[in-house]
């Protein structure tokens, strides 16, 4: 078991392909726990993804997540969101965004 202040948690760069950026220099950090899990971060800026089967809370910062041919919801801290395999969608990072995941 471990325990500790997920806001504070030093994240390490992660490497976002270039394909991806749409607008603006946004940066991606990570820190691991564990197959699937782990802390994401964003700088601003407007990128696109596939996603996977995801569940995260955002603890800080606010986005603006497009899914092709499906609704634009906005996400700020506190807020869950429940991310489908295959979906593609745009994120408009308005805020630096800090979450914590668990994927499939």
């Amino acid at each position: 078991m471990r325990a500790f202040s997920v806001r504070d948690a030093v994240l390490e760069a992660d490497e976002l392909d270039p394909a991806q950026i749409v607008s603006g220099t946004p940066a991606v950090s990570v820190l691991e726990l564990g197959e699937g899990r782990g802390i994401w971060e964003i700088t601003p800026g407007v990128v696109t993804d596939v996603e996977h089967d995801e569940i995260f809370v955002v603890l800080s910062g606010r986005a603006t997540i497009e899914v092709e041919g499906g609704p634009a919801i906005e996400v700020g801290p506190g807020d869950v969101c429940l991310l489908d395999a295959g979906a593609r969608t745009t994120w408009t990072v308005h805020e630096t965004l800090r979450k914590v995941y668990q994927a499939h």
